[in-house]
């Protein structure tokens, strides 16, 4: 099953999330800053990232842009998870390099459906 990057300063939020996706056969990695997500990325080499954008140290914006300027890392899919809902928020996401965009509170079946799409792509 696929290894997934999921970077959550929010240590209810991170369990939660993992403890989901673990249930359904994925390898979970975790991270709780933008540093430490691009450290991960680069080790763990995850088949996607779900990259929450409100992070300490550095936010999953600039995360999102040093990860896709990366040539290692650039082909990695990352899924932006945040809160902001705001008109433009979805194309702020996208412009930082994330392939996709999910809204907080997670709806699982949707997030678990972009992710199998985003995954089927990935080359292999």
């Amino acid at each position: 099953m696929a290894k997934i990057l999921l970077v959550e300063d929010n240590e209810m939020n991170r369990d939660m999330l993992s403890r989901r996706l673990s249930r359904r056969g994925f390898t979970i990695v975790l991270a709780e800053d933008g540093l430490e997500a691009i450290h991960m990325a680069r080790t763990e080499s995850p088949d996607l990232i779900l990259l929450d954008m409100d992070l300490p140290v550095l936010d999953g914006w600039e995360a999102a842009r040093r990860m896709k300027a990366d040539e290692a890392l650039r082909k990695i899919p990352i899924i932006a998870l945040t809160a902001h809902a705001m008109s433009g928020d979805k194309e702020r996401a996208l412009d930082s390099g994330c392939d996709d965009y999910e809204t907080k509170p997670i709806d699982l079946n949707r997030l678990l459906a972009k992710m199998k799409t985003l995954l089927e792509g990935r080359p292999g």
